[in-house]
């Protein structure tokens, strides 16, 4: 790899594939805005070699400069009148020779003013080990920036300019890793360095944390106290001494040290929650709503959700007024509010998240807390898969279609085994944000919820015997053919897939609660639920077989149109809290998370919808009967 200077002979290489990348992307913001990141990134990093003490030292470099920043200029974004005149104001400063000083605190605030407005990044949670990313640094990239680094390869006479040399503290502190990764993911026009787009994403930004860790302190101990992924991310080191008020130099060494589990970057759930509730009031104030609303949608889904059931625990009624709190902030955001009522419902909000921090950190959940929350999760999530499951077996039996258990296993079995998939690529190779986890279960419960209320009235339609003998006789065995099998394993995986990655969410979260003397009291919780879905399932298998034919079918009916019920307004819940439906507050606390029922309009009425159409099917089939045996 030869991550390299712009070399003045590609100059207009380069100048013209950027235009041309604003000209074929100019609907992709994004995009957009990541060029202009870059742009300001290099005239931080290269203008002290332009410029020195008020001279040019270099006028290639200070042309480059000076095209740099008029690019920026171009391309301002419209709706932001604040980067256009940060824009202008750092043309100007170039083409007066300003100090470094100036250039650095202007790119530094342009960059900001991105980064607010960009999307986060998808970043691993886990990199390569580091021997294997030095490894992989050193076959790729040795050839031209050397084996350590240091821009001295064995190809790197024949190159002009010269491959960076990545130890060079000066350079290092000005260059972020996003800066460093879009480097290695889309090359460098116009120079050798080219894109590494047959790498996998860990590889690309394992490579951006290692060369930007080159410049440090390799011996130095991490310590990410104040800090959270995105910051060491997006900013430079220089940016990150100044946004976080670092005391000692050193600190910039551990921030840029090389750590394999970048979870440990990032910050706890609270803390996550108050800085997204901070960066969107932020945005909210410069006008950027939708942004705005974005971020406090990731505020709840990515920071708050993950310690509810800890929380819960301890103070069931301060979990719900912070949940009730972040909902109206959500809606004074999308309703475009007055900036000072959103401003005091962030602070109330922050100020609730603080009071929660304290009692969660005051002391770790006791061992009969942890037995409980263990207890509750797997039993109150197992629950619904497994009566789904449970009826979709017993029916089979009844038909004598022992054949055709087996798709229903290999439904229930696959899901676990893609939910476990799920939740390791989203912990260690790709990042799954909060609202895209919110929707992937809220359509698969909306799936479910309709799926389930079709088969419950079709289950009660059957429920006289000499009915349901001449529906097998005439339909089951020469219908139930592959197409429906497979619908049969499709229903048997979404009710077990849903459930299984938010499940480990919260297992994952409650051990952060614990501590390591206190894992055995979780276990033991997930172990005693298994043991109550074990009895549930031999219960239920053994007597519902036994059961006659028509108390069977009114059963398992009941037990169906239960569960549509349930996860249709689980359904609207998820949905709601991804921002895809709108919420409208309830007058009444009527909150029962457990059955699916949530204090807002939307789920009342659709929750209310199932029940009176329950109430009016199951009325016609018995009046229905009624008249038949009458006649």
């Amino acid at each position: 790899m030869a991550l390299l200077k712009k070399p003045l002979l590609h100059r207009l290489m380069l100048l013209a594939a950027f235009l041309f990348g604003a000209t074929v992307q100019a609907d992709s913001e994004p995009a957009q805005l990541r060029q202009l990141m870059q742009l300001a990134e290099y005239i931080g990093a290269d203008y002290a070699e332009a410029v020195t003490a008020g001279e040019v030292t270099d006028s290639g470099e200070y042309q480059e400069m000076l095209e740099f920043g008029q690019l920026i200029v171009t391309n301002a974004l419209p709706n932001s009148p604040a980067f256009a005149n940060q824009a202008n104001a750092l043309l100007s400063a170039i083409k007066n020779k300003a100090t470094l000083a100036a250039v650095q605190n202007m790119t530094n605030a342009l960059r900001g003013e991105l980064l607010a407005l960009a999307p986060q990044s998808s970043i691993p949670t886990l990199l390569l080990p580091k021997a294997e990313v030095a490894a992989l640094f050193q076959s790729s990239c040795g050839g031209c920036h050397g084996m350590w680094g240091q821009g001295d390869g064995t190809l790197a006479a024949s190159l002009e300019p010269a491959p960076t040399d990545f130890t060079d503290r000066h350079r290092a502190l000005n260059r972020s890793v996003l800066g460093l990764y879009d480097a290695i993911n889309n090359g460098i026009d116009g120079t050798a360095m080219p894109a590494f787009d047959t790498m996998t994403e860990q590889q690309r930004w394992s490579l951006s944390f290692y060369v930007g860790s080159l410049g440090f302190d390799s011996l130095a101990h991490t310590d990410n106290h104040n800090t959270d992924l995105q910051q060491r991310v997006n900013y430079s080191p220089n940016q990150l001494f100044e946004l976080l008020s670092l005391q000692q130099p050193g600190k910039l060494d551990q921030l840029r040290a090389y750590v394999e589990n970048l979870s440990e970057a990032q910050p706890n759930p609270l803390v996550f929650t108050s800085q997204q509730l901070r960066k969107a009031l932020t945005l909210y104030q410069s006008g950027h709503y939708n942004k705005a609303q974005t971020l406090s949608v990731s505020a709840y889904l990515d920071g708050f959700e993950l310690v509810e059931n800890a929380l819960d625990i301890k103070d069931s009624e301060l979990r719900k007024s912070i949940e009730t709190q972040l909902m109206a902030l959500r809606r004074l955001i999308n309703n475009k509010a007055d900036s000072k009522v959103v401003e005091n419902a962030v602070n109330e909000a922050v100020a609730q998240l603080a009071q929660a921090q304290k009692l969660l950190s005051g002391s770790s959940l006791s061992s009969e807390a942890l037995f409980t929350a263990s207890f509750v999760i797997l039993l109150r999530e197992g629950l619904e898969a497994l009566l789904v499951i449970i009826a979709l077996i017993t029916v089979l039996r009844r038909t004598g279609r022992l054949d055709a258990l087996k798709y229903v296993h290999f439904g229930w079995v696959s899901a676990l085994l893609a939910g476990f998939a799920t939740w390791y690529a989203a912990q260690y190779l790709i990042t799954i944000s909060g609202a895209s986890r919110e929707v992937m279960e809220g359509v698969a419960a909306l799936l479910a919820a309709i799926v389930l209320f079709y088969v419950g009235f079709w289950m009660h339609s059957k429920t006289h015997a000499n009915q349901w003998q001449r529906y097998i006789e005439q339909n089951i065995h020469a219908n139930l053919k592959l197409g429906t099998l497979w619908g049969i394993w499709g229903l048997a995986f979404i009710a077990v897939y849903r459930e299984v990655f938010e499940t480990v969410l919260f297992y994952q979260s409650l051990l952060s609660q614990a501590k390591s003397t206190d894992i055995s009291a979780v276990a033991s919780g997930f172990i005693a639920a298994l043991a109550g879905l074990g009895f549930i399932t031999w219960f239920m298998t053994r007597y519902s077989v036994k059961l006659p034919i028509k108390r069977f079918f009114a059963l398992t009916t009941y037990i169906l149109l239960a569960l549509s019920f349930v996860l249709l307004g689980k359904a609207i819940g998820a949905l709601q809290e991804a921002d895809l439906l709108s919420l409208t507050p309830f007058p009444y606390d009527i909150e029962m998370s457990w059955i699916g029922v949530y204090s807002t309009w939307q789920n009342v009425v659709a929750q209310s919808v199932v029940l009176l159409l329950s109430a009016r099917l199951l009325l016609g089939f018995k009046q229905g009967r009624l008249r038949k045996n009458q006649a």
